[in-house]
């Protein structure tokens, strides 16, 4: 036998299902690929295993033709990854991943078997179920039932005692060899198991159950999803984004100027080549930063004839949409106009409801004021105005 020392860990996440209970026409991608405060389920289930140093290596069993996972492997980019295709069933895939391991792994070797739809996985719960191997056959992640257990049979409720009743969760760790012998002898004998410990305690190996959060949870149902991000949100703690952003057009030929989506009029006109909302320019500069996603001259460079002339809330719709797939809120914007000419003291409200509008948030989130230069610089000639946008972001 190897010594425990010198035996790796080895883990494989199952990820070729295709989530029939919670696929919908909100979510129509499967569940380890629905966005999660702005990464995939997937990818959640990935972190603690890829940041936690003693596992070696990570397979990722796979759909034949998935299309998703390049783009998410390439984000990731990790040495620690590898692929294996999935076969019908969970207890399939999982042998396929062992199998794929045939020529890398001993038969010593650890084997971590986590669900892809468990997203809220903590590297501490990791480590604690790491910390028992060498002293044990096997072990998995559970955590005590604590409701009371109800059973349904035909025409009657019984209350079930719950002493000593545990959930099992991911990970589960065994010995390569009996793992695999394990799960080849339900196959052949035709029994279903539901994970893997069940599958070697028909083999006489015991695991030990090493006591885990219950914020552990799989992905089932859509609903699932918001108790996901709340629990996430909850142990990784608010991850605030601070973003600013400037804007600056002259004055040109016209009879009017738009600020925060609102018509002004007045004497002169902006020169550019959308509609010069310098207000709007700034806001969609600083939520890009704060995104950390370029400037708005990336997403609507001038040099495309489709934003000649464009309505600049067109671009801020884009960047809110942006924003919400990103998994980020607005916590509150604050924007400065800085001109000599127009006034814009009575046009706040206005421009305040439409740049709330557009980004789906109270009014209450938007602060607009305004300032001169005191006649000093381009501005205090009354050559062109500028807007300073910050914002704040929340996960």
């Amino acid at each position: 036998m190897i010594a425990p020392a010198t035996r790796r860990i080895w883990a494989i996440v199952p990820a070729a299902g295709r989530g029939e209970r919670f696929a919908s026409e909100a979510h129509p991608l499967p569940k380890q690929y629905t966005a999660l405060l702005g990464a995939s389920v997937l990818e959640w289930s990935l972190r603690a295993l890829l940041a936690e140093k003693r596992v070696h290596a990570i397979v990722v069993v796979l759909s034949a033709g998935d299309e998703h996972w390049p783009a998410l492997a390439a984000k990731l980019n990790s040495p620690k990854l590898l692929t294996a295709i999935g076969g019908a069933q969970r207890h399939d895939s999982v042998m396929n991943g062992l199998d794929f391991l045939m020529s890398q792994a001993d038969a010593e070797d650890w084997i971590l078997v986590h669900d892809a739809a468990r997203p809220c996985l903590s590297g501490t719960d990791l480590s604690a179920l790491i910390d028992v191997l060498g002293a044990v056959e096997g072990a998995v992640l559970a955590t005590p039932v604590v409701d009371t257990v109800k059973r349904e049979t035909a025409g009657d409720i019984e209350t079930v005692d719950r002493t000593g009743l545990w959930r099992a969760l991911t990970p589960q760790v065994f010995a390569f060899a009996q793992l695999r012998d394990a799960l080849q002898d339900a196959a052949r004998t035709a029994v279903a198991v539901t994970d893997e410990a069940q599958a070697l305690e028909r083999m006489g190996v015991r695991a030990t159950l090493v006591r885990g959060s219950p914020f552990n949870i799989k992905i089932t149902r859509t609903e699932d999803l918001t108790l996901a991000a709340r629990i996430l949100k909850m142990t990784q703690g608010a991850q605030l984004r601070i973003g600013q952003g400037m804007d600056v057009h002259s004055y040109g030929e016209g009879d009017h100027v738009v600020l925060g989506g609102v018509r002004i009029a007045h004497t002169q006109g902006i020169i550019a080549h959308s509609d010069g909302d310098v207000v709007i320019h700034a806001l969609c500069d600083a939520l890009l930063g704060a995104m950390g996603d370029g400037d708005i001259g990336q997403h609507f460079p001038d040099t495309d004839p489709r934003y000649r002339g464009a309505d600049s809330r067109v671009f801020l719709r884009v960047v809110a949409e942006r924003m919400q797939a990103a998994g980020l809120r607005l916590v509150n914007a604050d924007v400065t106009v800085l001109a000599e000419v127009p006034r814009i003291a009575v046009h706040r409200s206005a421009m305040a409801a439409n740049l709330a509008a557009d980004l789906n948030v109270s009014a209450q989130l938007i602060n607009i004021k305004a300032t001169t230069t005191e006649r000093l610089g381009f501005i205090g000639r009354k050559e062109g105005l500028a807007a300073l946008a910050s914002v704040l972001l929340s996960q």
